[in-house]
């Protein structure tokens, strides 16, 4: 449902699936038209074949000048408005009122409406006198004038005002989607930080080789809390074996699907041969799997990238940069998951978790920067931006950067080894990459698409 850019699919009440408008395929097939043409008692829809130039479709978009909603997002919409303009086609060209132009009560409701239209024309002495009368005071601030207005200005607030809009779904992405990001980060990040370990720290490899199977398990736990919150979000939640049996292999969600299962398989082969490592057969499996293991781990964690991007909708989400920032909240992850282990004496890390923690925190703000500052396209994704950085999500995002990765950093650099500070450490992290996840998946769809 993120993926359509027009918000044309809904939720069915009764079989809680995906559906849309299917241009009334029941009656098309038997040569009747759709039913939204048929009861249009002004013929204000047409319908027919466009390839047909005898079709009173085609001619008229050959008599008329036409346009269509969001022709960027390559869509190729069928869909054609006479002499459409921005703002009747354009969502957020015009402003977001709470109310509409027939339920706003700010100008008088009921018995003081009929005061209303006065207010318009008549001078200020004479409107306060009738108001008073009703018994509803008018008040003028010292020092301002009373001008009289035109009554249209009035009635509606000096302003262009939404007549009709579309119900809002709400956000469709609640928090379960930013838990499930999170908890794959963890459970990407706590196999890679030890691979990472084992394949440049010569000489320790007996330590990390420890170390990985504590990740395994880790990063086993936490797949099997991804997956729960995978299907927990999905609207049919019985259905989830579709994904895996009947897969549509366009779609990230089944590709990702498959990027956990495997991962999830490559995890526990991983974790046998190493228990099992003393014989020559597992002896030789134990680097392919590994490896491959570490190959998963990585699509695991930036699978979700390109998931939000096939939601051709929200444009914030087409960001290139979107996969790198997946990939460093997985390291950030599994370095504060190492740290906690060090710090509680369940492993052995040196400085090397710190390292790898200090580097991907610098790494995520310069991430971080450049995806709010660099050019966005559309008009869609700078509104995006605006909402982070200075509406609805700034203070949230403030902690987030705060709280999350510049306090973390202060307390690897100054803070002693100790269980304290690295419960600390691993807390803010993992809490930071939480809410920027929550404010990644939750603002774009705040963004009105119809």
């Amino acid at each position: 449902m993120q993926a359509c850019p027009y918000d044309a699919l809904y939720i069915d009440p009764d079989t809680r699936t995906a559906a849309k408008c299917n241009y009334c395929a029941h009656r098309v097939d038997v040569g009747l038209e759709p039913a939204c043409v048929v009861v249009c008692p002004e013929h204000a829809i047409i319908s027919g074949d466009m390839d047909d130039p005898h079709s009173e479709i085609s001619q008229t978009l050959a008599r008329h000048q036409t346009t269509v909603r969001k022709p960027e997002k390559g869509t190729i919409p069928n869909l054609f408005y006479i002499e459409g303009d921005a703002f009747s086609l354009t969502p957020t060209a015009a402003a977001q009122p709470e109310g509409n132009l027939w339920s706003a009560q700010t100008r008088g409701v009921g018995h003081f409406a009929r005061y209303t239209e006065r207010l318009a024309w008549q001078g200020e002495d004479l409107v306060k006198e009738l108001l008073e009368k009703s018994g509803n005071a008018l008040e003028v601030p010292a020092g301002e004038s009373f001008t009289p207005q035109k009554s249209i200005e009035v009635l509606t607030g000096k302003g262009a005002k939404r007549v009709y809009n579309a119900p809002d779904k709400g956000l469709l992405w609640g928090w379960e989607v930013p838990a499930y990001v999170t908890t794959k980060a963890v459970a990407s990040g706590a196999f890679l930080v030890p691979m990472l370990a084992l394949t440049v720290q010569k000489g320790h490899e007996f330590d990390w080789l420890i170390n990985l199977f504590t990740g395994i398990v880790i990063s086993l736990v936490f797949l099997i809390a991804t997956t729960a919150l995978l299907v927990k979000d999905l609207d049919q939640p019985r259905r989830f074996l579709y994904v895996l049996l009947r897969p549509q292999w366009k779609s990230w969600l089944v590709r990702g699907g498959y990027a956990l299962t495997v991962y999830g398989a490559l995890l526990t082969l991983t974790g046998v041969a190493i228990r099992l490592g003393g014989g020559r057969v597992w002896g030789a499996i134990l680097p392919w799997a590994a490896y491959s293991t570490a190959l998963a781990a990585i699509v695991a964690a930036v699978y979700t990238a390109f998931l939000f991007a096939q939601a051709r909708g929200r444009d914030f989400w087409q960001s290139p940069i979107l996969p790198l920032h997946m990939l460093t909240h997985a390291f950030m992850a599994g370095g504060a998951v190492f740290i906690l282990l060090d710090g509680l004496g369940l492993a052995e890390t040196g400085n090397f978790a710190a390292w790898v923690l200090l580097v991907s925190l610098c790494t995520n703000l310069l991430v971080l920067l450049a995806e709010l500052t660099i050019t966005h396209p559309t008009a869609d994704a700078k509104a995006v931006v605006r909402m982070i950085v200075k509406g609805r999500y700034r203070n949230r995002f403030r902690w987030a950067v705060m709280g999350g990765n510049v306090l973390p950093l202060l307390l690897l650099i100054t803070a002693p080894a100790s269980w304290p500070a690295a419960t600390a450490i691993a807390l803010l992290t993992i809490s930071g990459i939480y809410q920027i996840e929550k404010i990644w998946v939750e603002a774009p769809q705040r963004i009105a698409l119809s």
